[in-house]
């Protein structure tokens, strides 16, 4: 698992990317969460993404700033869309089920 770089992103780097990234260190796996608003605790960066194996973004609209903004770092990326709203806070119970279930058959 540990070749595995997990990238979690959302939009301020607040709930959703810093509880995935929590959860899948937990779980023995390489990750990293970012945000892509200017105002984000952590910003994602071109270094992200080339470390990134594997590319989760919460929503459609995440996808669409990254591919706007390092579409060619991008070019042999699988992103992978959650469909999860901004309306969890960090660690709460009901996201950490709902990113189990979303992640989980994306990795081995």
């Amino acid at each position: 698992m540990t070749n595995w770089n997990l990238l979690f992103i959302c939009s301020r780097n607040q709930w959703r990317s810093p509880t995935a990234e929590k959860i899948y260190i937990g779980k023995g796996y390489n990750a990293r969460s970012a945000g892509t608003s200017p105002n984000a605790k952590r910003s994602v960066s071109v270094n992200d993404i080339h470390w990134a194996t594997h590319i989760f973004v919460m929503e459609k609209k995440h996808r669409q700033r990254i591919q706007a903004k390092f579409s060619r770092a991008l070019v042999h990326k699988r992103i992978v869309i959650l469909d999860i709203p901004d309306d969890y806070g960090f660690m709460d119970a009901e996201l950490v089920e709902i990113l189990d279930d979303s992640v989980e058959h994306h990795l081995p």
